[in-house]
């Protein structure tokens, strides 16, 4: 029989449980052993309550197991569930993984961090547009001073010796500036 399949009882700890209990290893004989003086007493403990409560413990442990199987076909039966839903584990992650970061987005802290960075990037933004501001008026004053004229003066005659003294929208023609003729058309 499937144990998944089983109908497990509560009440009857054995049913369902497919335990051979016939090699228990109470029944096996201890050499030098007499009786029960392989485990003696605790103090203060009848043989009868020592009795009681070794029963006690197998009944819990019986129910301990059953209620492990239980459990399992619980599981079973949930993930069985889940894939007729077409619900994978891809999808519980993905669930799991944005409410937790809908969590991390309420929480203060990330309010917090949030709110200082926001600060930080316009107080930063601020600075680089002053620099800015600072570094244009610097160039400003420096090509206003009397060394870059003087700079600016010598590149012009420099100029003026390289190109000659054409204007400024005059260009330069070479010799292949030539337009083409009827007898030598263009391919």
């Amino acid at each position: 029989m499937d144990p998944a399949s089983q109908d497990i009882n509560l009440n009857s700890p054995n049913k369902g449980l497919g335990v051979d209990r016939s090699d228990n290893l109470s029944d096996v004989p201890v050499e030098g052993a007499v009786g029960n003086s392989a485990n003696p007493l605790p103090p203060g403990l009848t043989e009868e309550e020592a009795e009681e409560l070794h029963t006690e413990l197998t009944k819990v442990e019986e129910e301990i197991n059953t209620l492990r199987q239980v459990l399992s076909a619980k599981e079973r039966h949930a993930t069985e569930l889940k894939r007729k839903l077409g619900l994978s584990p891809l999808n519980e992650l993905k669930q799991n993984l944005t409410k937790s970061w809908q969590d991390v987005q309420t929480s203060n802290a990330y309010k917090k961090t949030q709110e200082t960075l926001s600060q930080a990037g316009q107080k930063t933004s601020a600075a680089l547009t002053t620099v800015g501001t600072a570094i244009s008026r610097r160039l400003g004053d420096m090509r206003n001073s009397a060394t870059f004229k003087s700079f600016e003066d010598k590149m012009g005659n420099l100029k003026y010796k390289v190109v000659g003294p054409r204007g400024n929208g005059d260009a330069v023609s070479s010799p292949t500036d030539t337009t083409p003729t009827q007898e030598n058309p263009p391919f």
